[in-house]
């Protein structure tokens, strides 16, 4: 039974016109919402219509129950607000959308609207004009290349800043290296003061009158240079290279013969800075086997003191350097590498004074393996070279060696004190006879006016000069570079 049904039978009334009147309202109603419903399946905006129709005609129906409760009896009035309650209850779950079941055709019809919308929607996009879609093509393409752009400038900015840093610090490096080999410099000037002044006041006392160079201008010449320590070989081949050089023009002047005298030096001299020495050890070294130097000479040419400031040479730039303290007949040797080994921070090997010099060699490389040295540097006992038996010991020293490092030692440096002239060149002889030398180390330099001595051995041997002592200083051993020697000897 319907809404209005039930009303009418509640509120029956004798008068016929007046039930008349009511029943035509009631009808009136009934079809209002008929045609609401009928809208409704139509789609959600009949629905709203309807709602609106409905709302409009409550008022009404709200006037023809309050007239119908005056009429009853007060027993039905209780009955009266029931029923309204519940058709009220009624009317607003048909009306309310959003309480609507969700298997009512009104909720299903809304569905297939909504679907119907939205492929109407997706069949717009499809059919979007060819222009527009080259446009939207287009604005994606530039904003992509914009991306792009930007993303390189910054790759390009960050590349740039890097090279600038890079740049700074070569610069920086350049300018620490030219203020080293300026102090270098410096002191290899002062530490050859004593024997260019020897050298060239006997020189200029050769050539004082003289216009041309003659037979009495290289007489006196080549005294001047045997009594400069060179030696007579070397000083022989320097005046013949001179000879030669003037028979070709008879009128050079005396100004020119230190020219020539600086070239002919110069040539016959062995060691060159621009093969680095660091770099020609590392590149020597091979892969996995500390590089071993071996390091002889006689007692009191400062061979100690040399392995000391060589430790810390290496140290400086970032070495691993491991010392053996293997010259066993001098306890003052073994506590003065000790010694030395504290100052610089670096390992020292060592046994009690009398121990076999080769069993600490051994074990000092046994260490240096252990501990991933790069450098190892063997102290040795000073050996006189009129020693037999002790020369000897260096041969059994290498051979010990070979068995933890093959061919070991690297590098045999000989270290000769250039104060004392031809008698280093003696012990040159001596020890090369006894063992396989192939480096030099000439100390005191700064003490001496015999530091013609240098040009000598390395002509005479064939052996290169690499480092000279050039003072007292823990960094006053300096890698050799003839250049840099012959034009500080011939500096004014």
């Amino acid at each position: 039974m319907g809404l209005f049904d039930r009303i009418k039978k509640i509120f029956s009334s004798p008068d016929s016109e007046q039930k008349n009147k009511e029943e035509a309202q009631e009808q009136k109603i009934q079809h209002s919402q008929q045609e609401s419903q009928e809208h409704l399946v139509d789609g959600q905006d009949t629905q709203k219509v309807s709602e609106q129709r409905i709302k409009k005609e409550e008022p009404v129906l709200e006037k023809i129950k309050e007239e119908k409760f005056k009429k009853t009896e007060p027993e039905d009035t209780q009955r009266k607000e029931e029923v309204v309650l519940e058709d009220s209850t009624s009317e607003i779950k048909v009306n309310d959308p959003d309480k609507a079941e969700p298997s009512s055709p009104i909720t299903k019809k809304n569905t297939e609207a909504n679907r119907e919308e939205e492929n109407t929607v997706d069949k717009e996009k499809k059919s979007l004009d060819p222009s527009e879609k080259k446009i939207k093509k287009e604005l994606v393409d530039s904003r992509e290349k914009e991306r792009k752009e930007k993303e390189w400038q910054t790759k390009q900015e960050a590349k740039a800043a890097e090279e600038a840093k890079k740049k700074a610090e070569a610069q920086k490096i350049e300018e620490a290296k030219k203020k080293v080999d300026q102090e270098e410099k410096k002191q290899l000037n002062k530490s050859l003061e004593k024997t260019k002044e020897g050298f060239f006041s006997k020189l200029s006392r050769a050539v004082v009158g003289k216009s041309t160079i003659d037979a009495e201008v290289l007489d006196q010449l080549e005294e001047t240079l045997i009594q400069s320590d060179v030696g007579v070989q070397t000083t022989l081949k320097i005046i013949d290279a001179i000879e030669a050089r003037v028979a070709n023009d008879k009128y050079l002047s005396t100004k020119e013969l230190q020219g020539m005298l600086r070239e002919e030096i110069t040539h016959l001299m062995l060691g060159d800075k621009a093969s680095n020495e660091i770099e020609s050890i590392l590149g020597n070294k091979t892969s996995g086997q500390p590089y071993v130097i071996m390091v002889v000479g006689v007692n009191g040419v400062g061979k100690t003191t040399t392995i000391g400031k060589l430790a810390y040479g290496f140290k400086k730039i970032g070495l691993n350097v491991v010392l053996g303290a293997a010259d066993t007949f001098r306890a003052a040797a073994i506590d003065q590498i000790k010694v030395w080994g504290e100052r610089v921070n670096v390992p020292v090997i060592s046994q009690k004074m009398g121990s076999d010099p080769a069993s600490v060699a051994f074990d000092t490389l046994e260490s240096a393996k252990a501990q991933n040295a790069d450098i190892v540097l063997i102290d040795t006992a000073g050996r006189l070279h009129n020693k037999i038996n002790l020369m000897n010991e260096l041969t059994k020293i290498k051979n010990v060696m070979q068995k933890v490092v093959p061919n070991a030692p690297d590098e045999v440096l000989l270290v000769l004190d250039a104060s004392t002239g031809q008698n280093a060149i003696e012990q040159a002889k001596q020890f090369t006879k006894a063992t396989q030398v192939n480096s030099l180390a000439l100390t005191k330099l700064d003490g001496t006016a015999k530091g013609g001595v240098v040009i000598g051995i390395s002509d005479q041997f064939q052996i290169p000069v690499k480092y000279i002592g050039v003072g007292e200083g823990i960094d006053h051993l300096q890698i050799f570079d003839k250049k840099a020697f012959v034009e500080s000897l011939f500096a004014s």
